[in-house]
């Protein structure tokens, strides 16, 4: 019975993380629809927070009640995905930003499966292979063709970045890595609490719980409230993308980890890029380039390989 259970979960789990990629994918439908109306980057990020801390309590508190308690001594579990991770990761994002271009900090961004895997190796005793590896190469170079290019000066066949010594600034490089290495960090404090028996549920209440107050030193309170009164007519878009893009993509990861490595759910987890390529082309009349489409190919491929154990083991 418990070995019927564990190939059910070989399965489910990357698809849940599958999900949860493809999701994330569409933040910029969010993102794009709040940033006309007045709203800055933390601030998109903070009504990311305070819209799922609240409705993930409400949630939960109807559902399941017992999954709001918590023991003090694993509370850092939660500051840990909440501030360690979600805040930090967002305030070197955006402050790489100023440094660098927006296809270099995307790119920087894409080394936290590498993070990642590294990470859940030491603290886990997750096995690195060879497949493995070369999935998370090529799910990062696809990263890199689907994000617009190379930052290497005097390399101009797949690079689209103009000012090579901006792009390379050691502030850029710093905060891009940084926020690659706090992305990373919430699987691996999400894996502290599922090994203490949190729920996706918990963990992503609590985790947005703590972001929220994390970010809110970084708001400037009268101008984001003002903004949200002045699109009050939007809010209903704004709160469906939230509970599509964050809420129920936080679910279906931290789900998801429950069932499968780490360094696994990085690697498929970057499915992510290629679903934001493909809204930019659909919704946002992109162009999607010759090496966007390799880039796409690669990833789409690395998730498809990096999933075969999980489903072999099922099979038998």
């Amino acid at each position: 019975m418990k070995e019927k259970s564990e190939n059910k979960k070989s399965v489910i789990s990357p698809l849940c993380v599958l999900a949860a990629g493809l999701l994330w994918g569409c933040m910029g439908l969010l993102v794009r629809s709040m940033n006309p109306c007045g709203f800055t980057s933390m601030e998109v990020v903070i009504f990311r927070a305070i819209v799922t801390s609240i409705l993930m309590a409400v949630i939960t508190a109807i559902f399941k009640p017992g999954e709001l308690k918590v023991k003090w001594k694993d509370i850092w579990c939660f500051l840990g995905t909440g501030i360690a991770s979600m805040v930090f990761f967002n305030f070197c994002y955006f402050s790489c930003m100023k440094y660098t271009t927006l296809s270099v900090a995307a790119i920087l961004l894409y080394t936290a499966p590498a993070f990642l895997m590294v990470m859940s190796a030491i603290i886990f005793k997750e096995k690195f292979t060879l497949m493995k590896v070369l999935c998370l190469l090529a799910t990062f170079a696809g990263c890199v063709l689907v994000s617009g290019g190379l930052p290497i000066p005097g390399f101009t066949g797949l690079n689209t970045v103009t000012d090579a010594s901006t792009a390379l600034s050691l502030p850029g490089l710093l905060l891009g890595l940084g926020a690659g290495f706090g992305y990373a960090l919430y699987s691996v404090f999400s894996r502290f609490a599922i090994k203490r028996g949190y729920s996706s549920f918990t963990i992503t209440t609590y985790t947005f719980w703590f972001a929220t107050l994390g970010c809110a030193p970084f708001i400037n309170w009268p101008h984001f409230i003002g903004t949200i009164g002045k699109s009050a007519g939007k809010l209903p878009l704004f709160l469906l993308l939230t509970i599509l893009t964050t809420i129920l993509a936080y679910l279906l990861y931290t789900k998801g980890l429950e069932g499968m490595e780490n360094g696994m759910a990085g690697i498929i987890a970057s499915i992510e890029p290629v679903m934001a390529s493909i809204v930019g082309v659909v919704v946002f009349h992109e162009k999607l380039t010759v090496m966007g489409i390799i880039g796409m190919v690669l990833v789409l491929g690395a998730c498809a390989l990096v999933s075969l154990p999980a489903r072999k083991k099922a099979a038998g």
